[in-house]
């Protein structure tokens, strides 16, 4: 039988963990914007040479489960004299994940932009960077925010795997409990709706920026 009350005394447990999983989707979400945005501009705007790069990077980010590159940025850069905490381990590779899937998102929308307008820039006399800032960039940011906000609540979801290199965000704190009490239907519960509360946040919000800008 589910004990109630002791949803109450789990609660401020679980809104710490809360805050150290919104505090690690935070800073992952604006790094992996920062990245994504910086490898699709360079990929519009830099010669064919940084094309392979861009294509290395994203492959390789979006080939593999998230959990090999938490692996590798936590013990495996330490192999080689680069120690980092739990929580700077975590933030780095779900920055480097999440920006591998934002310049796909970022490209797709640049590449949505209809040829004739870029053409008619170019007969007005713009360069290339003007129309990747002036044309391109207001229309593709408008359009992406569906399909970012649909990738941050995969970052929030992708965050519970930093419970395994002991980050204290909510899965670990969850994991703590169950270990300590024995009791399993009501942390996970409060686990359960603590991720889609988050998720529903980011959803919600992604809707209303979205029909905010929209023309």
């Amino acid at each position: 039988m589910i004990d109630t009350a002791l949803f109450a005394k789990l609660l401020p447990l679980f809104l710490t963990g809360a805050m150290h999983t919104i505090e690690l989707s935070v800073i992952a979400l604006a790094g992996g914007l920062v990245i994504g945005f910086a490898m699709n501009g360079l990929r519009e705007l830099s010669s064919t040479y940084f094309k392979p790069v861009y294509w290395f990077y994203t492959g390789v980010w979006r080939g593999m489960p998230f959990l090999v590159h938490l692996f590798i940025c936590y013990f495996g850069l330490a192999s080689i004299g680069l120690t980092l905490d739990p929580f700077e381990a975590a933030a780095l590779a779900l920055m480097l994940y999440g920006g591998a899937y934002f310049a796909e998102i970022f490209r797709a929308c640049w590449q949505s932009i209809p040829v004739g307008q870029v053409e008619a820039a170019y007969a007005m006399g713009l360069s290339q960077r003007q129309i990747f800032f002036w044309i391109q960039c207001p229309q593709a940011l408008r359009a992406c925010i569906p399909l970012v906000a649909n990738q941050t609540i995969i970052l929030i979801k992708e965050s519970s795997l930093a419970s395994i290199i002991t980050y204290p965000e909510l899965t670990m704190i969850t994991s703590k409990i169950v270990s300590e009490t024995y009791v399993y239907i009501e942390p996970y519960i409060m686990l359960a709706l603590s991720y889609w509360l988050l998720t529903f946040a980011v959803s919600r919000l992604g809707r209303a920026l979205s029909k905010a800008i929209t023309p």
